[in-house]
């Protein structure tokens, strides 16, 4: 089978993904995050009433058209404590922000535009029509959509269903994904390893980056070189009806390789495998029905590319969320040498230049399975398959591992 442009491949895996079905109820203190499933109208009107908008006098505007008109207080307005009497003629409630505004009265004049006198206030300035009043209703009435469905529920979100009066709210089911590790030599860390034997790590970045594109995770731990064992985790996945499998090594086509035919075997139905592309060449890509199947290279570096590139999109078309914007344009710090066949991902860090440009420098060293290089690294530098060297400072396209580090 020929190696696949990243590009293709990333196409034919998006053309199968179709949001999933179904919702949950959740309180509002758990949906940070998820993505409204029905409209959400609110459970009252605010505000509830005509509230002062500031620290002042309740008077009818009438009353005091032009500076110097004497008002008589005849009591207190504050928030939770509403004036329970009606404004009359020449006549004002001491009133704070929040506070309903009394019966009859129908502006706020400013504390500090009030001289206090005897049994009431002298006003300096004139006063409008409505002056520092919020109308009931201002913000929404009651039984209005105000979060329509498909809505991502973020910090102001949450902020105004709570306002509505809605304590839980029914979100879109998040897409669920199972993963497990194969290989003898792997062992859960705090393990202490044998001479032929390392810690597994990859689970751990696959798992957040899943969650962070919106799937729960289901966890199946370390599988044995064993196709028995194999196949009985992938049978647990199935019989959890999960969205996604993702398996860790062994999808190559080695002697000891075995997931790829195990997966095969079980009825898996294989759309592609081997990616022109470094690191990362080993992606497999399948399907039990609906359920999708990624099977990912052992080496942690390769995984965590491929995760990116691959499992990140998919994962946030089935939560139907939109991409993460990752790919942007910075100048190369250094000489960029003449690219092959594979489309290369570049480890990188980032520095600003004296005249203000981003620059991407590669590290030295891009062995696949350098974790501490790609931790230290700010993004991965894109150079597509044949591409001519580039000379210091010559734009180019990079993939930026936190999305948010150039703004």
């Amino acid at each position: 089978m020929n190696l696949l442009p990243v590009a293709e491949a990333q196409s034919r895996l998006l053309s199968s993904a179709t949001p999933v079905m179904g919702s949950e109820t959740l309180p509002l203190a758990e949906a940070e995050g998820r993505i409204l499933a029905i409209d959400l109208k609110a459970g009252l009107t605010q505000p509830p009433f005509n509230s002062s908008a500031m620290d002042g006098y309740a008077l009818r505007r009438e009353d005091a058209p032009e500076p110097g008109a004497v008002l008589k207080v005849i009591g207190t307005s504050s928030a939770g404590h509403g004036f329970e009497g009606s404004v009359g003629q020449g006549e004002a409630v001491r009133i704070f922000t929040g506070a309903p505004v009394p019966s009859g009265a129908d502006s706020v004049l400013l504390q500090e535009d009030a001289e206090k006198i005897e049994g009431g206030i002298r006003t300096k300035f004139p006063v409008r029509q409505n002056q520092h009043v919020r109308p009931r209703g201002q913000d929404f009435a009651e039984g209005e959509v105000v979060l329509p469905a498909g809505t991502v529920l973020d910090f102001s979100r949450l902020t105004v269903a709570a306002g509505m009066n809605r304590p839980y709210v029914e979100v879109l089911r998040r897409p669920l994904m199972a993963i497990l590790a194969t290989g003898d030599e792997l062992l859960p860390p705090g393990s202490t390893p044998g001479p032929s034997q390392i810690i597994a790590s990859n689970t751990f970045g696959i798992a957040a980056l899943a969650r962070k594109a919106g799937a729960e995770v289901l966890d199946l731990g370390i599988v044995p070189d064993d196709k028995a064992e194999i196949a009985a985790t992938i049978d647990k996945a199935r019989d959890a009806k999960v969205d996604v499998i993702v398996t860790l090594g062994g999808a190559s086509v080695g002697d000891h390789d075995l997931v790829q035919a195990t997966l095969i075997e079980a009825g898996m139905q294989l759309d592609f495998w081997r990616i022109a592309m470094r690191p990362g060449k080993p992606l497999m890509v399948g399907s039990f029905g609906k359920t999708h199947v990624l099977g990912l290279p052992g080496n942690p570096v390769s995984s965590l590319v491929c995760s990116l590139l691959f499992l990140e999109p998919l994962i946030r078309r089935l939560a139907s969320l939109p991409p993460v914007q990752r790919e942007t344009t910075v100048e190369t710090a250094v000489t960029l040498r003449a690219n092959d066949h594979r489309q290369d991902y570049v480890r990188a860090k980032l520095s600003k230049s004296a005249a203000g440009d981003w620059l991407a420098e590669p590290f030295d060293k891009q062995d696949s399975s350098m974790m501490k290089t790609f931790a230290y690294s700010d993004c991965l530098i894109i150079r597509p398959p044949h591409a001519p060297e580039l000379p210091p400072g010559t734009t180019c396209p990079v993939m930026l591992l936190r999305p948010d580090l150039l703004a």
